[in-house]
């Protein structure tokens, strides 16, 4: 129960990068060059696989669905971090930090879930390539991709409805550029037992359990390669995986970096430093990489806009 004293919070105020004032102009020119970036950068990749049915393949819907996961990550807290570094101020209401923290989790959640499956289809890709039609037909890829999206959503209302029964009482200042879970629960006046039990269940799954999956996977995949006789065969197999394997690296980097901790030894600075990679840096470079690194993207971006042909 509240004391008299006590007032419920029914505004926060983001701290965002208001300790160092001097590199907020700088940060705002860096942030904004990032989010336009992953933006163009995640639709071209949506527009070239939507409009090539030469790409209608499971490793190109996957990246589809990579791509819309990317963009809800970045523009569920992009706008809102740029107009604070612009404002003396970045008051966000209850309403919208709940909303702001469901969508950001729901994305990030997702597409850790997501690269644990694209581990799963170049597994079934180069170790039973005679089999990979059957084993990844559309029907299954079509089932993987809707039980990741409503498996993380579910979660995450789990996550946003415990955190909508605690209660706030004053201060109201989040150390982060975003409404994030542990800078909330640690302004909460009620208990957080069971929202830090659930946190706890939830890194298990996402992050230890995952990862433990794409590398058993890519153990699979590394033992297929090695095995292969012909040095050309070795190279177009890794060159199949180098990119997925790539973003996994660079996104568990952040995770485990973060958030594989308790919530009583929560790190600001370090927290934020992980939110602008798997926000910002992850979403801008996912698609530089798939794009960069692989024939058919590029020569489908050509297609659909012929100024890019040299």
């Amino acid at each position: 129960m509240l004391s008299q004293n006590q007032t419920l919070v029914t505004e926060f105020l983001l701290q965002g990068f208001s300790e160092h004032p001097e590199y907020q102009l700088s940060l705002f020119i860096c942030f904004l060059s990032l989010y336009s970036v992953a933006l163009v950068g995640n639709v071209l990749i949506i527009l070239a696989i939507t409009c090539n049915p030469g790409l209608y393949t499971p490793m190109y819907f996957f990246l589809l669905n990579l791509a819309t996961m990317d963009i809800i990550c970045t523009s569920s807290i992009m706008p809102k971090t740029l107009k604070g570094l612009v404002s003396d101020r970045s008051p966000i209401s209850y309403g919208g930090c709940m909303a702001q923290l469901y969508f950001l989790t729901w994305a990030a959640s997702s597409e850790l879930l997501l690269l644990t499956v694209m581990a799963y289809d170049r597994y079934a890709a180069i170790c039973h390539p005679l089999h990979y039609g059957n084993m990844m037909n559309k029907e299954f890829c079509s089932m993987l991709a809707a039980g990741v999206w409503a498996l993380c959503a579910c979660n995450t209302a789990i996550h946003t409805g415990l955190m909508t029964r605690l209660n706030f009482c004053g201060p109201n200042v989040i150390t982060h550029f975003f409404c994030e879970v542990p800078p909330l629960l640690l302004l909460s006046c009620s208990s957080t037992y069971v929202n830090s039990v659930m946190i706890v269940l939830a890194d298990a799954f996402y992050g230890i359990l995952n990862f433990l999956m794409t590398i058993v996977s890519y153990g699979f995949i590394i033992s297929s390669i090695l095995k292969m006789r012909t040095s050309e065969g070795k190279k177009k197999a890794f060159s199949t995986c180098s990119s997925h394997l790539i973003v996994v690296c660079m996104y568990y980097t952040a995770v485990f970096y973060a958030y594989i901790s308790p919530v009583s030894s929560y790190n600001p600075e370090k927290s934020k430093l992980a939110g602008v990679l798997y926000t910002m840096l992850s979403p801008t470079l996912n698609p530089l990489i798939y794009t960069l690194r692989n024939k058919e993207v590029k020569a489908a971006l050509r297609k659909l806009f012929p100024f890019l042909k040299n």
